[in-house]
């Protein structure tokens, strides 16, 4: 499939996609030019059909181990099926990590700041769960409500940029 070149060499075009796709899922929205928005929403739409195909996709397990005091103990897991895994590993490969911050905006309600680096600690990947726990699930329930697939993304126009009279956009998840 080709590409636009958006004036830059495949690495730094590469790295330009990658970041505009990131903090698209992060932040629901970004503001960019046209061109680069038509390729990032092809990006976007991908990873967001893949999430909604696998988002549910989870096996139970035993898994045992030993306690502190040498005792064995068996806990039941949910871990990913294989066909999820996969998935997972692609996005890994493409989005880059967004460290979740202690802000106002990702804290709960009465949350203290220890309490919220309890709660994230485990979550080395924020972006993917976001896909995963909150993205996925949403779309899968819009397509079956409508019965259609696709069309997760808007463009907005802006107008041109002052300065090259580039036409500014705002892309953001619907």
């Amino acid at each position: 499939m080709a590409q636009r070149k958006l004036g830059r060499t495949a690495g730094q075009r590469k790295a330009l996609l990658r970041n505009q796709v990131t903090n698209l899922i992060w932040y629901g929205r970004i503001e960019t030019t046209l061109a680069k928005a038509k390729e990032v929403r092809s990006i976007a739409e991908n990873m967001i059909t893949l999430a909604i195909k696998e988002c549910d996709n989870n096996v139970e397990t035993k898994k045992e181990f030993h306690n502190d005091k040498g005792q064995l103990t068996v806990i039941d897991v949910v871990n990913d099926a294989p066909t999820k895994l996969h998935a997972r590993r692609i996005m890994m490969s493409y989005l880059y990590d967004i460290r979740e911050h202690y802000d106002h905006n990702s804290k709960t309600s009465d949350e203290s700041k220890s309490d919220f680096v309890e709660r994230t600690k485990d979550n080395k990947h924020p972006v993917i769960e976001k896909l995963f726990r909150e993205i996925g699930p949403k779309y899968k329930a819009r397509n079956a409500e409508k019965n259609c697939a696709g069309g997760y993304t808007r463009i907005y126009k802006l107008g041109a940029r002052r300065g090259d009279a580039a036409e500014r956009v705002i892309i953001e998840l619907i």
